[in-house]
């Protein structure tokens, strides 16, 4: 199905693509224009898929009925340290925020203990592979 027919049919808009030129603000002020009034939005994939100030402007006009992220494109200034006692500097997220219809958490998706072990066995096999291959350099 086109994006723009999906966009105007769902409910609900949950986005799980790569970053790269062809996905980068996917979501932006058009595409929120021909969603369906009052749909939410869901990123868990980057934050750079979306166009913060028009989903912004999305959600003060009602078009846009909700949105729930765990990134954002500026993310690596706000996200990882906790600045619970200081002023968030980052106006455009700041108003995000402030919206009652919105919700925003840390992007923890490698933080599950199946997760962190497939990476340490990864890393383990590939320390193996790699002492392997110095010990044996002809070897195919």
């Amino acid at each position: 199905m086109p994006l723009a027919a999906l966009l105007a049919r769902s409910d609900i808009v949950s986005l799980h693509c790569p970053l790269n030129e062809a996905t980068h603000h996917l979501i932006d002020a058009a595409a929120l224009d021909g969603m369906k009034p009052g749909a939410m939005l869901v990123n868990t994939s980057r934050g750079a898929l979306i166009d913060t100030p028009a989903v912004i402007a999305a959600l003060k006009s009602r078009q846009l009925g909700a949105l729930a992220i765990d990134v954002y494109e500026q993310e690596s200034e706000l996200f990882f340290h906790d600045h619970s006692a200081e002023i968030i500097e980052d106006d455009v997220f700041a108003r995000l925020a402030s919206f009652p219809n919105v919700l925003i958490t840390g992007h923890q998706g490698f933080f599950t203990a199946e997760a962190l072990d497939e990476i340490a066995q990864v890393t383990c096999a590939n320390l193996v592979a790699y002492d392997r291959d110095l010990a044996c350099p002809n070897r195919l």
